[in-house]
């Protein structure tokens, strides 16, 4: 088949990469603008972009995808098929309409659950044990057509967004490739989305990354995970910010803490408890406590636990706040 690919970060390379090997026609490949980034604002390309030059393919970056100039230039080509993984733009009717075989996206999550833009966090930090990719066919509404393939994988007890996310674009490639065959032999299943089961990932801000000390430890450890690494998980300490990178569950009662935090006489979520070489600063929750395994003061490098603490001459018994 003749295919336009639309995306444009990290994650959609490796679906790129895989329908390039898989022997179909990929006409041309779509993705955004070159932003300004960095300390000096120059412009950087996105990966889907830096790919596509690699491997010699007719490169488009429409500022608006859904104009008539550019809809009439890519109509030209004869895709049969658009496939998008994280392009991060909405198709209209006529882009709907354009291919003879319709638009097709990948999208990270099992759907109905998590629809999207952000479902890789938001199925971390709400500690979900399972996930992965779905791939359907495009309509008007966010997330919400016809399924062609899924592939489900199990979410570790520590593994990052940012793990996950790598592993998902992965997964992701071979759901894509999958589903061209099915199209290409008329074979492609249609099945419908139940939408009472739907739940949403709406994209993260940095107001989501402040740790809430006084919730489960489970739930603070989720958290941590599923806002690596961006926006990254952050505390009060000492008037100023520190993030924690990385965590790990410690144990999930502390003496003195039945009934909560700092109920009958125990600790105080957010207090620090122990300083291990080993495992780092162990903090109160509202019902255990969490080990901080990496840490990163303001304008520094991120450090272990251990080493923070020392640096910072932590003592038992502060808070983060």
């Amino acid at each position: 088949m003749r295919i336009a690919f639309a995306g444009t970060p990290a994650f959609a390379v490796p679906s790129l990469r895989a329908l390039l090997d898989s022997g179909h026609e990929v006409v041309c490949v779509i993705t955004q603008p070159d932003r300004p980034a960095g300390r000096g604002l120059s412009l950087r390309s996105p990966p889907v972009k830096k790919f596509a030059e690699a491997n010699g393919l007719k490169i488009y970056q429409p500022p608006k995808f859904n104009r008539r100039e550019f809809l009439d230039e890519l109509e030209s080509l004869g895709p049969d098929l658009i496939i998008t993984a994280a392009y991060g733009r909405i198709f209209k009717s006529r882009s709907l309409g354009l291919p003879s075989r319709g638009c097709v996206n990948l999208h990270a999550s099992l759907l109905p659950r998590y629809r999207g833009v952000a479902p890789i966090n938001w199925a971390v930090i709400n500690g979900e044990t399972q996930t992965g990719v779905t791939t359907f066919f495009m309509e008007k509404g966010v997330d919400t057509g016809e399924m062609i393939v899924q592939k489900k994988t199990a979410i570790g007890e520590n593994e990052t967004a940012g793990e996950l996310y790598e592993r998902l674009a992965d997964l992701g490639a071979g759901a894509v490739v999958e589903t061209c065959g099915l199209i290409a032999r008329g074979e492609a299943p249609r099945l419908s989305q139940d939408d009472s089961l739907a739940t949403y990932a709406p994209k993260l801000t940095r107001d989501d990354a402040e740790i809430a000390w006084d919730r489960p430890a489970r739930t603070v450890h989720n958290h941590i995970r599923g806002v690596n690494p961006w926006p990254g998980a952050f505390t009060r300490f000492r008037g100023g910010t520190v993030k924690i990178l990385e965590s790990r569950l410690g144990p999930l009662s502390i003496p003195g803490m039945a009934g909560g935090g700092g109920a009958g006489g125990g600790p105080e979520p957010g207090t620090i408890l122990d300083i291990q070489d080993e495992n780092g600063i162990l903090l109160a929750c509202s019902d255990g406590c969490v080990w901080l395994l990496t840490v990163q003061a303001a304008g520094r490098k991120p450090a272990g636990g251990a080493a923070f603490s020392r640096g910072a001459r932590l003592k038992r018994g502060e808070h983060f706040a």
